[in-house]
């Protein structure tokens, strides 16, 4: 991904790849219930390249989350332009899965028709699809589950589903915003992990919003530092930590001085 902004970290030319989601001078202004003007996004510029892992921090209100749902086509931008490869994004898209903080699964159904609910809507082979949902299940140790329902499962395996039913559909990219804030600790630990794993091993695009600057940096080729409303990107940061990543790193010198780097731009506002 490379930052069009002055401020980003520009990456060397050896990593260039090519860019699979491009958006250009992206403002968003809304009216509030009270009817004040609220200018959320502010002159954002990014390339993200296909097949990397990106996360945005910034502090509560900075349009971190507006951002991501412009991405999914749930919400329309006031101006500029958001690609994916040359096909401008104006509505939900067939390329783009999306992974809320909340599964918000359907508890009169079972864990795999949960994972079929895309192929269903789009009209999709519904038997690939289901051989398909049935292989991502096993994919996040879920295979024995697949007859379960919601209720039956805690919340971490929740998640799991939820990113199940994102990915059912083969999208180029997943959108995730603050998918692991309601997991205790050493659950998102976990999950963090996990979605290293899936992501290798789907070979897909993930662009992650969250608050904690260490799950970031943990998962993150790059990180997006947001500003306060309204938001510009204030840094892009490159983060050079070996792959695969282990929970140790959070213990090392390396990963402290991106910490340190990142949290420059909040204080102690607004960010783990």
């Amino acid at each position: 991904m490379h930052a069009i902004q002055r401020s980003a970290v520009v990456a060397p030319v050896a990593r260039e790849k090519k860019a699979l989601v491009t958006i250009s001078s992206l403002e968003k202004r809304y009216r509030s219930r009270d009817r004040a003007d609220v200018h959320a996004l502010c002159d954002i510029n990014l390339a993200i390249e296909d097949g990397s892992f990106v996360t945005i921090v910034g502090p509560s209100g900075c349009g971190k989350s507006t951002l991501l749902r412009i991405l999914a086509g749930i919400l329309a931008r006031s101006s500029g332009s958001v690609r994916m490869g040359q096909t401008e994004i104006d509505g939900p898209s067939r390329q783009v899965g999306v992974v809320f903080q909340s599964p918000v699964l359907l508890p009169w159904r079972t864990v795999v028709d949960n994972v079929m609910v895309p192929s269903e809507v789009q009209r999709l082979d519904l038997g690939a699809a289901r051989k398909r949902a049935r292989e991502l299940l096993a994919l996040v140790g879920l295979a024995d589950f697949e007859d379960r329902y919601p209720g039956e499962l805690s919340g971490g395996m929740q998640q799991r589903v939820g990113i199940c039913r994102a990915l059912v559909h083969q999208p180029s990219v997943l959108l995730m915003d603050e998918p692991f804030g309601a997991l205790d600790a050493m659950t998102r630990e976990t999950m963090n992990v996990e979605l290293l794993r899936i992501w290798r091993e789907q070979n897909i695009t993930i662009i992650l919003v969250t608050h904690s600057i260490p799950e970031a940096i943990f998962l993150a080729d790059r990180v997006v530092v947001m500003t306060p409303r309204p938001g510009r990107v204030a840094e892009v940061v490159d983060v050079h930590l070996p792959r695969p990543r282990t929970l140790a790193m959070f213990n090392t010198p390396d990963f402290g001085r991106y910490v340190t780097t990142i949290r420059r731009h909040f204080g102690s506002v607004g960010t783990e």
